[in-house]
């Protein structure tokens, strides 16, 4: 079994395609409305994005509500390059057999840009070569320890993480243009369900996961967060992906 959370798809398709080499069945955590028998799994894996150099904070949530059976474990985060101690602190709550990074396309448009349209098909063509190795290293059961921390990493994961999820996780800044239609995809796909709609306009709540899904898949590009996201590009992996991975 292996459980995801993801924003705007980079972690579902990494569980995804993990699934479909190693024989194995991927779950979206934030769908679950009780959790699997597991007694038949055979290995447990955990895929998630980096967020602030840590785990989200859902995916840390859900590993500690888990039985712990005696099978190989492992846990696959996405991130843009750096991914800090994240690994790490997962494997002090739910303990990892190995554990990896994957470099994947950017989607925080709140900090900077995404990437442009080479550099993603790049990445992503990267990442199929790495989720092969992984996989081959899951299956045989190697003790791996693959995870590209970066500079500064415990000052990142510990001091930085904390304020990101302490202050920077309001939800407050979000508003939608003249351009939204009212369709509700955002609120109807809100992991967090922090969106509703009021007089057929999104109106979030006071804080989220800031899972960037919202904006990134809004259809008329409406959705904006304050002034930093102006302008930008838009990203979700489904745009990339041929038929056989969507």
């Amino acid at each position: 079994m292996i459980f995801y959370f993801s924003g705007t798809g980079n972690s579902a398709w990494a569980a995804r395609q993990l699934a479909r080499l190693t024989g194995d069945t991927a779950c979206d955590i934030t769908t679950l409305k009780e959790l699997p028998d597991m007694d038949s799994a055979k290995q447990l894996g955990f895929v998630f994005p980096v967020y602030a150099w840590g785990a989200p904070e859902v995916m840390g949530a859900f590993v500690k509500k888990l039985p712990r059976p005696q099978v190989f474990t492992f846990g696959v985060c996405t991130c843009g390059s750096d991914a800090g101690l994240a690994m790490k602190q997962l494997s002090r709550l739910y303990p990892l057999s190995c554990s990896y990074s994957l470099v994947m396309p950017n989607n925080y448009i709140i900090g900077s840009d995404t990437d442009d349209e080479g550099e993603i098909l790049r990445k992503l063509t990267a990442a199929r070569s790495e989720l092969e190795r992984i996989s081959g290293e899951i299956q045989r059961r190697e003790p791996v320890y693959r995870v590209h921390e970066g500079g500064l990493a415990g000052i990142k994961s510990r001091f930085v993480n904390y304020g990101f999820n302490r202050f920077a996780r309001s939800a407050k800044p979000f508003f939608a243009g003249d351009s939204c239609n009212g369709c509700g995809l955002c609120a109807g796909n809100c992991p967090a369900h922090a969106i509703t709609l009021w007089e057929n306009k999104p109106v979030w709540a006071a804080q989220c996961y800031q899972c960037m899904r919202c904006i990134n898949e809004c259809p008329q590009q409406a959705i904006q967060y304050g002034k930093s996201t102006a302008g930008r590009r838009r990203y979700t992996i489904r745009a990339y992906l041929p038929q056989d991975e969507q």
